[in-house]
């Protein structure tokens, strides 16, 4: 992360927990997390302690010598905590749950395709496999560390879980987030068809935009209410598990030049307007990591003047539809047609070397939604609650759809329903 933590060690842990407790990434019961201090401390969340009421009093803290601080005994699992430690210096954090998609895969003894998005191949990175042992014996803390000492940075544990390090707290999460997400989409996908997964070319580190720096200029009234609003939009993405802390941008038009949009590698739920940044096609605020979408959405603006909004994601749902060959469709009921119209799904395209060629796609009226294999939806909007609707019915039409599918075929409204639909709204054909 960019900067480290300003919170003590106690109060990330049960913020931590609080968050993968709420988004039902595990149990009342399961999972643990530490944090190691520079003076070698291991702050740890305890034994037999609900997670859903973790306070920072319960945290407690193993010495270097193994003397203890606190009201409760260390996790049983502290021994393969201790033992990642010491194999992987570089990590500071560490994150273990039962998430239900990772449990699924560790119970049919397999391993997550992340290279279905190049943005969770990179996130998350490589992966190991650790055999069953006992849990909090000093078995399993050998058999994950020797998993971890092979350079992974992720271990599924065989009829287990996950566990997951980072250089603190808060990279251990994100990984942790990102490869249960993928590992939820995966599944998804894998019921609609055969898993497209990029070519190595693909997966290499994503290209980010090469900006020069924007002149400074007070921002308007206008421009600190976009602010708020992106925000409270971009915590709703976040919430409605539209968006997850490393995937997802908004942003919304200031001028015909400028805009305001989601920072880089900023946790879309710890947003703050201030964190926002004012860009344009070529140039950012100083000091600022404008989204890797940033040209993307300009080049949007720049060809249709009527937008004044647009969203890159990856929910689950639509995005199993990007990750397979099965046909996403908005002929379902009124709602998704007015709201979506046709949705076209396109070849795989980065959103930063093929910008022009996404952007020439994109038409409030004609195209305001576009499917990009291995990548995810491209939504555009007149103003947020324009723009954030479309999603969240993409989103609902995605899930009907693949619920469906057990049911029986799909009946699609037809040809004089649709056309109604036009006529009565004014839709363009």
């Amino acid at each position: 992360m960019e900067t480290p933590s300003w919170l003590h060690p106690r109060d990330e842990l049960v913020a931590t927990m609080d968050r993968i407790y709420r988004y039902h990434m595990t149990t009342t019961s399961g999972g643990n997390l530490s944090i190691l201090d520079p003076d070698g401390s291991m702050w740890i969340t305890p034994s037999r302690v609900d997670k859903g009421a973790l306070r920072g009093a319960d945290v407690v803290r193993v010495l270097p010598d193994g003397t203890r601080e606190g009201l409760h005994p260390p996790s049983s699992e502290f021994p393969f905590h201790r033992e990642i430690y010491r194999k992987r210096p570089d990590f500071k954090a560490i994150v273990h749950a039962h998430p239900g998609a990772l449990v699924a895969f560790s119970i049919v003894r397999a391993m997550p395709e992340t290279r279905v998005q190049a943005h969770a191949f990179e996130v998350c990175g490589k992966i190991a496999y650790a055999a069953y042992a006992c849990p909090g014996s000093q078995e399993l803390g050998d058999k994950i560390a020797a998993a971890f000492a092979t350079g992974a940075d992720c271990v599924m544990m065989e009829n287990h879980g996950v566990v997951i390090g980072g250089r603190d707290l808060a990279e251990a999460f994100q990984r942790f987030e990102t490869l249960e997400f993928v590992a939820q989409t995966v599944i998804r996908a894998s019921a609609l068809g055969a898993l497209r997964t990029l070519a190595a070319a693909d997966l290499q580190r994503q290209p980010a935009p090469d900006l020069a720096v924007l002149p400074p200029d007070a921002a308007s009234n206008r421009e600190k209410e976009l602010r708020s609003q992106l925000c409270e939009f971009t915590h709703r993405a976040y919430r409605q598990r539209l968006m997850i802390s490393t995937a997802g941008a908004m942003s919304a038009r200031l001028d015909g030049e400028r805009f305001v949009t989601t920072p880089r590698r900023r946790d879309r739920l710890e947003l703050t307007p201030a964190a926002l940044v004012r860009a344009s096609l070529t140039a950012c605020e100083t000091g600022k990591r404008a989204s890797r979408t940033s040209r993307l959405h300009a080049m949007i603006y720049a060809a249709n003047p009527e937008v004044g909004v647009v969203i890159s994601a990856q929910p689950m749902c639509a995005s199993a539809f990007c990750m397979t060959g099965a046909e996403f469709s908005s002929h379902t009921i009124p709602e998704s047609y007015l709201v979506l119209g046709n949705v076209p799904k396109v070849p795989y395209a980065c959103v930063v070397r093929d910008a022009e060629a996404l952007a020439a796609r994109m038409s409030l009226k004609k195209c305001p939604v576009l499917l990009i294999e291995n990548e995810g939806a491209l939504i555009v909007g007149r103003t947020l609650l324009e723009a954030f609707d479309r999603l969240e019915v993409l989103e609902a039409t995605a899930e009907a759809l693949q619920l469906s599918r057990p049911l029986g075929p799909l009946v699609r409204m037809p040809a004089e329903a649709l056309a109604e639909l036009r006529r009565t709204y004014g839709m363009e054909e």
